[in-house]
């Protein structure tokens, strides 16, 4: 079972997750919301349309922009329509 992992905390913990690009995609339910707080963060992949972020908050420490989604993801990428992805340092174990 695939967990995300930041600050010594499971944030997010799923069943199954989508691979893409080497990156875990957790399903939204898969969150433990406590640990997320939006941001305005935006950005734009050619293939797979625009990603909003999200901030990790975990105890007194913030990871900002450490979660990433495509809530409208082009058709190439339907497959991870509102899930969430992980970099600077949260660590996905099996």
């Amino acid at each position: 079972m695939p967990k995300a992992i930041w600050n010594d905390t499971v944030i997010a913990e799923a069943s199954q997750t989508e691979m893409v690009e080497g990156n875990h995609y957790f399903p939204p339910e898969a969150l433990v919301r406590q640990y997320f707080r939006e941001s305005k963060t935006a950005s734009r992949c050619s293939w797979k349309g625009e990603a909003c972020y999200f901030t990790v908050v975990v105890g007194d420490r913030e990871n900002a922009d450490a979660a990433w989604y495509y809530p409208n993801p082009k058709s190439a990428a339907a497959n991870i329509a509102g899930k969430v992805a992980f970099w600077k340092g949260v660590k996905i174990v099996p």
